[in-house]
């Protein structure tokens, strides 16, 4: 081996092992049980249990931080993509959201869940994660119920 690929390599390890000291911020904002989608009357149950099982990493404030997201660079990519799913939507604070709000969130899970947008690569690593097409369809169908109902509030 020549020299600079042993250099290029003691530069990646060294640089891998200064990255594990970086710590993003994992915790989980509390959880108010009286603003989940879990009580919301007008969700079907199996709805509840497909998010809870499927969705709730990224989209609520009951992530589950499995071990590997104390290694870096996975630490950063988690704690990033746990960031960005609670600002799109937050299953752990639906009652803040208006009837029309929860509509058009129900109808982007529906298009997300059926194109393959989510759950995406995470799904690679946490299996138990992957939509079935029963799955799906329970999410399209609250979409269309949600839809549906607020069409019916805004007459």
């Amino acid at each position: 081996m020549s020299k600079r690929p042993k250099q290029a390599a003691i530069v990646v390890v060294v640089v891998l092992i200064a990255a594990q000291f970086i710590r993003p911020d994992r915790t989980n904002p509390p959880i108010d049980p009286s603003r989940t989608i879990a009580v919301d009357e007008s969700v079907a149950r199996d709805l509840v249990i497909v998010l809870d099982r499927a969705c709730s990493d990224c989209h609520s404030n009951a992530t589950v931080w499995p071990w590997y997201t104390e290694i870096q660079p996975l630490s950063s990519l988690m704690a990033y993509a746990v960031k960005e799913g609670r600002k799109i939507v937050n299953f752990s604070e639906w009652s803040t959201y208006s009837t029309a709000q929860r509509s058009a969130l129900l109808a982007a899970s529906c298009r997300d869940t059926s194109s393959g947008k989510m759950p995406g690569l995470y799904a690679v690593l946490r299996p138990e994660m992957r939509l079935s097409a029963g799955d799906i369809e329970t999410v399209c169908a609250a979409a269309l119920e949600a839809k549906t109902s607020a069409a019916t509030v805004v007459r």
